[in-house]
């Protein structure tokens, strides 16, 4: 049974991405680059069997019909993925015998754009198809569900408590799993159980369309680093590159999807671009890296200081939490900005075995290369040390 049914099973960034890289930068090519952090996957003819697959599909016309029923997606993407299919020219695999699979996307970019999500959530299934296993070295997928369920009531019961003793309120979060989740029918039970629950009290969304579309939820997502990262090389400078990345956002969406991410190359950099216009025209930023209670507080003095009134702003976190975290950061800054939260690995890939740690990222941009250096150090990635170098230096990093 193959893991990605519809091309929908994706995060909604990468489609509102698409919109605005068909619309401004429809000639530009990329290159992305699949690394795992902890662990050494080697199940290459499955992967590659289920990528053979993604490239079979096309969108249907019921979820075109679901897409163009977004206010922002605009007609001529709609029709442009009502053509769309990933081309298999554009994505490399292999086995590498000391790193495990390696996997090479090269394209144009709005040709690739829309891979790396269903690509990362393939290589997560097909782990753990493989590694859920018993003592006596046998899959055993009947157990590690049964853990997941019950590290999920676990996590409800948690919720639950908090919300009948009134100790979270305006508290709301969503689901961002669909990258590194256990699999795709585990991933559907567990909205299921959320929508059931919590919504709509704190349970706000989904980042995957296909889910939102079943579950009558909200799509959830705005722009990923590649977004920031293409910039880089887009414009005459790279000093600039944060004010072009996010003034041709807005420009793409007019003041909706408005939390702008604010780590590509550090959050001291970022707030110093983000400027009094940048932080009226955006509803808010995005925190994936580094420590989170520094950044909310230096992002609530940046406002201040710019005398907006914080409580209009939001605060969006999304670096690697539980819901523990969650609650702390929601109880400790609720009064001073809005807040949420999306909760990623920790809900869709529970169950008792590590997951493992995949991530695909753009390394260059028009034949040059491009970088994410965010506030968490070891989470640098580019293939060009002297590039990264000069980064630093022109954003004043140490």
């Amino acid at each position: 049974m193959a893991i990605i049914k519809s091309l929908l099973d994706t995060d909604f960034c990468k489609l509102t991405m698409a919109q605005a890289v068909l619309h401004t930068y429809p000639a530009v090519t990329v290159k992305y680059k699949f690394a795992c952090q902890n662990k050494k996957i080697t199940y290459l003819d499955e992967i590659e069997k289920e990528i053979d697959h993604l490239c079979t599909l096309r969108f249907q016309e019921e979820e075109i019909d679901y897409l163009a029923s977004i206010p922002f997606l605009k007609t001529d993407f709609i029709e442009y993925l009502r053509l769309f299919q990933f081309n298999r020219r554009y994505l490399k695999l292999e086995l590498d015998d000391e790193a495990g699979i390696q996997i090479h996307i090269e394209g144009p970019w709005i040709s690739t754009i829309l891979y790396e999500v269903p690509v990362l959530a393939i290589v997560s299934e097909v782990y753990s198809r493989n590694e859920a296993n018993t003592d006596s070295g046998r899959h055993d997928s009947e157990k590690a569900l049964k853990k997941g369920v019950s590290l999920l009531s676990e996590k409800i019961g948690f919720l639950t408590n908090l919300l009948k003793t009134g100790q979270i309120p305006s508290f709301k979060f969503a689901d961002i799993g669909t990258r590194q989740r256990y699999s795709r029918a585990w991933h559907t039970k567990i909205i299921e159980a959320l929508k059931s629950k919590f919504r709509p009290h704190i349970f706000v969304g989904t980042s995957n369309v296909a889910l939102a579309k079943k579950f009558k939820l909200k799509p959830i997502g705005t722009m990923s680093h590649e977004w920031l990262q293409g910039h880089q090389q887009l414009g005459a400078r790279i000093s600039n590159s944060q004010k072009a990345a996010l003034e041709s956002w807005a420009q793409e969406y007019r003041g909706d999807l408005g939390i702008a991410l604010s780590d590509v190359v550090g959050s001291k950099a970022f707030l110093r671009d983000f400027d009094l216009y940048f932080a009226k025209l955006f509803d808010g930023c995005r925190h994936d890296s580094g420590d989170s209670v520094s950044w909310c507080v230096k992002l609530i003095e940046h406002y201040d200081k710019l005398g907006i009134d914080p409580k209009t702003k939001s605060a969006v976190f999304t670096d690697g939490l539980d819901f523990e975290k969650a609650v702390e950061l929601h109880q400790t800054f609720f009064e001073m900005i809005n807040l949420s939260f999306g909760i990623g690995t920790i809900l869709t890939n529970d169950m008792g075995i590590a997951p493992p740690e995949i991530v695909i990222k753009m390394i260059e941009c028009n034949g040059q290369p491009v970088a994410k250096i965010c506030d968490s150090e070891d989470r640098v990635m580019c293939e060009d040390p002297e590039f990264v170098s000069y980064l630093k230096k022109v954003y004043k990093i140490k």
